[in-house]
């Protein structure tokens, strides 16, 4: 096999990978890649590694994701067999048989590899809105705000991370798991949200049990319940945060407003410092995103824009329009005035589907 070639066999098993264990939507597959490949070579290997790539994958073995996903992933990679090869592939018929035969669990399995070898599982709902809120699956930007973090770790090292709306837990985890926090606070609001979440803590690893014993080579974990609505100055200082993150949660203009009331108090918690906040977004009503930067300027906090960074670490939806900002507020202690000129320019319109 020729290098290049090589290399092109090489992205499209970590392609396929990454895709299944995250269980992201078939169709988002590299699927013609795939067949060009196989049309160019009578040999079945590559179908075989993709096998033991996925559905062998040793992270599926123990967190699999839904049996209807397997079996449709599994179905989809017969077909192209099937359309290219007259030989039948036994190991990918035997797979089938498996998962035709399992019975569909009530809990699937995301999973995200990281760049030490380790991976981030998460136990998610398979709908896309559960339980009225948003907070049980993974959305885009939380996969990019925690690859962001991934290639920044200075800004989390020994620091105590405060993440707003947590959600499924993917950014924090991937930060407790990668740049060496001194403590973090998961935190949301919706009871079966934090119910999950500290499940998810629990599976990779960490404790929020304030007496259990802790691994010195580990952050001091919390699980937080967090009403941006009531949550007072006082509550908010007991968290002592360096760093404020979020992620997705700029989705309709009340939630919107109750962020930035919450920034506010949270910009009043240390007499040292005010906090680095870090906010990452996928802009999905440009109206919504007009409105935060707007009342960001009332809560005189400026901001900016993030440099972008390239999407290669985590699989995410194809055409997302994904961003973070980075948010300062003026230190209480601070009587200028806050000037609107001082946050920069505003990034450059983004044509972006509603």
């Amino acid at each position: 096999m020729a290098p290049e070639e090589s290399v092109e066999v090489a992205d499209l098993l970590r392609s396929f990978e990454r895709r299944f264990l995250a269980a992201r939507a078939l169709c988002l597959f590299p699927w013609q890649s795939l067949e060009e490949k196989l049309r160019s070579s009578s040999d079945s290997e590559l179908l075989l590694d993709i096998l033991q790539k996925t559905v062998r994958h040793p992270v599926c073995a123990r967190h699999p994701p839904s049996v209807k996903y397997t079996r449709c992933f599994l179905s989809e990679l017969i077909k192209k067999h099937e359309a290219v090869h007259t030989e039948p592939l036994d190991e990918l018929y035997e797979a089938l048989a498996e998962v035709l035969t399992a019975k569909e669990s009530t809990r699937c399995y995301r999973s995200y590899l990281l760049p030490s070898g380790a991976s981030v599982t998460l136990a998610e709902s398979t709908a896309m809105v559960s339980h009225g809120t948003t907070g049980l699956v993974t959305w885009d930007a939380a996969l990019y705000l925690a690859e962001w973090a991934v290639e920044n770790p200075a800004a989390f090292a020994q620091r105590t991370v405060l993440e707003l709306g947590s959600g499924a837990g993917l950014t924090g985890l991937a930060i407790c798991k990668m740049c060496h926090p001194r403590a973090y606070v998961f935190s949301d609001c919706h009871s079966r949200v934090l119910q999950q979440l500290r499940g998810n803590v629990a599976l990779n690893g960490f404790s929020a049990e304030p007496d259990a014993a802790v691994n010195p080579e580990s952050p001091l974990v919390t699980v937080a319940q967090l009403d941006w609505d009531v949550a007072t100055v006082p509550q908010l200082s007991a968290f002592q945060p360096d760093i404020v993150i979020a992620a997705d949660v700029l989705y309709c203009p009340e939630v919107t407003l109750s962020l930035v009331r919450v920034l506010q108090k949270l910009s009043a918690c240390r007499t040292d410092h005010t906090p680095d906040i870090y906010v990452a977004f996928t802009v999905r009503n440009p109206e919504t995103y007009q409105l935060f930067t707007t009342e960001l300027g009332q809560a005189r906090i400026s901001w900016e824009v993030v440099s972008p960074h390239a999407r290669k670490l985590f699989p995410y939806e194809e055409h997302s329009e994904l961003g973070i900002l980075k948010l300062t507020p003026q230190a209480p202690s601070t009587s200028l005035p806050w000037d609107g000129l001082s946050c920069g320019k505003l990034p450059p319109p983004l044509h972006l589907r509603i």
